[in-house]
């Protein structure tokens, strides 16, 4: 091969990967940019209800982990139309009059005298008065998600995101880490969905990370910590629900942090726990498997909760984590 032909190659790999890092740098803008609109208008409703733009933007954040094709949209709360506009308005006129005369429940935010579906600021002051209506104090704005959904996980998803948004101050959280320190030795492959003998016949619901015993594990994501704890299967282990309706189940685990507790806020990073191999028996049973961490990712869609593959999400987050490391 010719030294034109070589020097072609070389050109043509560094123009693709110029122009692969500038999509990703456009696209990460982008996506920041659409946080901060959000943002915005969660704070412009909340200096109109007095309602702590948290609660506001965990309603809508839920809403759109539970709709389909939802992601790129400014504002994911929505509402029938029959709700919004009153049964009998079979026009949708969107006149606060007209909506008010049919009973419905669409509100004008903005103040130009009219309810629409489809601005943004109607729609989240129409539900900044929903999440008000029993009452400004926290235990209020639960029952009147419980009202809206009448489930216990999904009240419960939504005051933890407002939880994280609240101690963060922002609602652009898009950081992640691999799960354990890529500063000790580890391997990993694809096996979920491999079946499982221990318990009888069963899949597998995650990937395994071979790493040596006291490897520190760590939080991959922004959430709370919603369980801790032994169990048959996973040994000592902990899970995290995420803003974006994702549990993380980290199992098998030799030792928790210290003073980790359920509730507890975590960020991209932060100490869990360390690698071992608990489980398969009664409390404090270990030994019967190498050593590693178990991973698993569940996602709830607002009706019930079920595994995925993690695995693609990992190879990402190891690759993101190196170059942050890198840095």
């Amino acid at each position: 091969m010719n030294q034109k032909v070589l020097l072609s190659i070389f050109v043509f790999i560094c123009v693709t990967s110029f122009f692969l890092f500038t999509v990703e740098v456009q696209a990460e803008k982008d996506e920041k940019k659409i946080y901060e609109e959000r943002l915005n208008l969660y704070k412009k409703i909340e200096a109109l209800t007095h309602l702590p733009w948290y609660y506001l933007a965990a309603f809508d954040q839920y809403e759109r982990n539970i709709q389909k094709d939802s992601k790129d949209k400014l504002i994911a709360i929505s509402f029938p139309e029959e709700v919004w506009y009153g049964i009998g308005n079979l026009d949708h006129l969107d006149e606060v009059e007209a909506i008010s005369f049919y009973q419905g429940q669409g509100l004008d935010g903005n103040g130009d005298g009219k309810a629409s579906l489809d601005d943004p600021e109607d729609v989240l002051y129409t539900a900044a008065k929903l999440l008000l209506s029993k009452g400004m104090a926290e235990e209020d704005i639960k029952i009147s998600l419980w009202n809206f959904y009448k489930r216990d996980l999904s009240v419960k998803t939504v005051m933890n995101i407002a939880k994280v948004y609240q101690h963060f101050k922002t609602n652009a959280l898009l950081e992640r880490h691999f799960p354990v320190s890529i500063k000790h030795n580890y391997s990993y492959r694809s096996t979920w969905g491999h079946r499982r003998g221990f318990g009888g016949n069963r899949i597998h619901e995650g990937t395994d990370i071979f790493a040596n015993y006291g490897t520190p594990v760590l939080a991959t994501t922004y959430g709370v910590v919603e369980l801790k704890g032994w169990n048959l299967y996973g040994g000592w282990r902990i899970g995290i629900r995420d803003v974006h309706n994702i549990y993380h189940y980290y199992a098998h685990l030799n030792s928790y942090a210290e003073d980790i507790k359920i509730g507890d806020i975590v960020k991209p990073g932060d100490l869990l726990g360390t690698v071992g191999s608990t489980g398969y028996g009664p409390p404090g049973t270990a030994g019967k498997f190498p050593p590693h961490l178990h991973y698993g990712m569940y996602k709830d869609n607002g009706h019930s909760e079920s595994s995925f593959d993690p695995y693609p999400y990992l190879r990402l987050w190891e690759q993101k984590t190196k170059e942050a490391q890198r840095k």
